[in-house]
């Protein structure tokens, strides 16, 4: 898969350092898979959860944090559309967040 954009994760592990190993995993996990559907991620991360059609909620280093990506399977490829602290993710809209 293609992950647009690493920076985001990047930005995020420098304010909240405990997050980068974790972070790192899943996205090399992520650049290595080849999701076809949610149900190939759910193989991967069985407490993964769905929003809408393309959405998809990670939980993070135990659930303290919240990684919300949208999937493009046809052309495999991930954009990451919001990561943050369980907290900062308990106030924003999964399905809306970070749409242009």
């Amino acid at each position: 898969m293609r992950i647009i954009a690493k920076r985001t994760l990047r930005d995020f592990w420098e304010k909240h350092p405990k997050s980068e190993q974790p972070l790192k995993s899943w996205y090399d996990e992520a650049l290595k898979s080849t999701w076809k559907s949610f149900s190939d991620i759910r193989i991967l991360y069985p407490r993964a959860s769905a929003v809408g059609k393309d959405r998809i909620v990670f939980r993070i280093k135990g659930n303290d944090y919240r990684l919300i990506v949208k999937i493009n399977y046809a052309f495999e490829t991930i954009y990451i559309k919001f990561m943050g602290t369980h907290a900062e993710y308990d106030k924003i809209d999964a399905a809306t967040v970070n749409d242009y």
